[in-house]
């Protein structure tokens, strides 16, 4: 009878240390930042009470250390709002959100935000201000803004309103100079001049978000500023067209961050603290719907003004549609003609008179080819002919039948005024 009893208090005892282990496992898991990572290491912070049954001779070997826990802080856990997870492009780990995530973000970028004030008035009696936001991204004082925000749009032709104010988020104020504005794509360049030098923005990569990436927009709404605002990338390609924007096809990052008048030409940051894109706009009427020209696009241009003063954009007078499997399979069943193809651009429509007319385009032409590189989006076509306005292209496209043909088109600068 003893020796039962003997064992089953042993097994009770097991049973205790196992019960004990695997609570405080789901109750206090976390990793430390003294232990020795070159060896797996796990550590349990548990009641002191439960303490007693868990000392295990494989407690050392396999790396588990129990820690009595005393008087529960929740910061000692320092518990993350997202997992981490590692880039398909660079292969390196992205942080996760933790509790200083947002205002690490905001403090790397929010020194190089800048407040920009217009006047309005005649024959210099100013009767009116307009308010937005900027981004310092060189020390020699050259800051990113929004167009909209430095240019009068009032007329057929865009016209710069020279001279601004400059207000740095410690209470510095400068003259700027607009150097630099673009209709199309809203953006501009400001220059002010300081004999000390300036703090500056690190500008990312937008391609490399995400939908549900987070992102802190910076910038001084309704005149409030160092305002910080934050949420996620709700679409990274979001067309013109899907916002009823005509004229020239453009794409922006939109984001439920809270933007407001005021915030235009501010910064949109990555967790890293980098710029990945430009405020923009919002949309009236609805939370949570805002948009930002992506970095990379901004890139683009500002190299453009360094380089010509002005951004060309080639024409061809084409209306293109993206095809992909399904909208190929239903174009085949309406058309058994329709070439055999697996991707690539369809030409919906050519302007009479433009150069893609005169090449030869038609309506129903699948581009499979531009500039001996193969092509599966208008982005692509339009990445490929870059600023090459005037340089002869060829194009291989797909007829019915699957007929191929080459066809020598030579783009045109597109009309500012269009």
């Amino acid at each position: 009878m003893i020796p039962f009893l003997r064992n089953v208090s042993s097994s009770y005892k097991t049973f205790r240390r196992f019960a004990a282990v695997a609570a405080a496992g789901s109750c206090y898991l976390y990793a430390r930042s003294d232990l020795d990572y070159s060896k797996p290491s796990i550590v349990l912070s548990i009641p002191a009470a439960w303490s007693d049954p868990l000392f295990l001779p494989w407690q050392t070997t396999h790396g588990v250390r129990p820690r009595p826990l005393g008087t529960f802080d929740h910061r000692l856990l320092d518990i993350s709002l997202c997992s981490s997870r590692v880039s398909p492009d660079d292969k390196k780990e992205t942080p996760c959100l933790g509790r200083d995530t947002i205002a690490n973000a905001a403090a790397d970028v929010g020194p190089a935000v800048v407040n920009i004030s217009v006047s309005y008035g005649i024959y210099g009696i100013a009767s009116a201000k307009s308010m937005g936001s900027g981004t310092i991204i060189d020390k020699d004082g050259t800051i990113l803004t929004c167009a909209h925000v430095v240019t009068d749009f009032h007329g057929p032709r865009a016209a710069s309103k020279g001279k601004v104010e400059v207000t740095l988020q410690d209470g510095r104020t400068f003259e700027g100079t607009v150097m630099n504005a673009d209709f199309h794509s809203d953006i501009a360049i400001v220059k002010i001049n300081s004999k000390t030098p300036l703090p500056k923005a690190k500008l990312g990569s937008s391609s490399k978000l995400r939908p549900g990436d987070w992102v802190v927009a910076i910038g001084c709404p309704l005149s409030l500023q160092n305002t910080v605002t934050a949420g996620i990338v709700s679409c990274v390609d979001r067309k013109s067209s899907d916002l009823g924007l005509g004229g020239m096809r453009r794409e922006y990052l939109q984001t439920d961050c809270a933007i407001n008048m005021g915030n235009s030409g501010g910064p949109l940051v990555n967790v890293d603290g980098e710029v990945v894109g430009v405020n923009i706009m919002k949309v009236d009427d609805a939370a949570g719907l805002s948009f930002a020209v992506p970095i990379d696009s901004v890139s683009k241009i500002t190299e453009q003004f360094k380089k010509r003063g002005r951004v060309i954009r080639p024409w061809l007078g084409l209306k293109m549609i993206d095809l992909n499997e399904m909208i190929i399979e239903q174009l085949k069943e309406r058309d058994a003609t329709f070439p055999d193809v697996t991707k690539g651009v369809l030409v919906a429509m050519v302007t009479p008179g433009s150069p893609a007319s005169h090449a030869g385009f038609r309506p129903g032409d699948v581009v499979i080819e531009l500039d001996k590189q193969p092509v599966a989006s208008i982005k692509e076509i339009i990445e490929i002919m870059g600023d090459r306005a005037g340089v002869p292209l060829n194009a291989v496209v797909k007829r019915s039948l699957n007929t191929i043909i080459t066809l020598t088109v030579l783009p045109e600068e597109s009309n500012p005024d269009m």
